[in-house]
């Protein structure tokens, strides 16, 4: 099943999910690692802020992506990063 199928396919992940998945696919490098902030995610997806972080929840509950929270030096966070996955699905 080709990739495009098995997001859409997949009923358990809101068009949230679906549409920052995308967003993030887009500007991942070809490891698929990504770190857009999450303002930046909200402001090009035009999604607020609070739905950016419930769909990042999403596909990380469900195995599309993980989560490294990424700190400065002084200590401080910045933009986390995302290595994006794509589950396997045993049917």
């Amino acid at each position: 099943m080709s990739f495009y199928r098995e997001l859409y396919a997949n009923e358990s992940l809101p068009a949230r999910a679906r549409l920052v998945y995308m967003y993030l696919r887009d500007r991942s490098n070809r490891d698929g690692l990504c770190w857009p902030a999450i303002g930046t995610i909200a402001r090009e997806t035009k999604l607020s802020r609070s739905t950016v972080k419930r769909a990042l929840r999403d596909l990380e509950s469900c195995g599309w992506l993980k989560k490294q929270e990424r700190y400065r030096e002084n200590g401080s966070l910045t933009s986390n990063q995302y290595l994006l996955n794509m589950p396997i699905t045993i049917t």
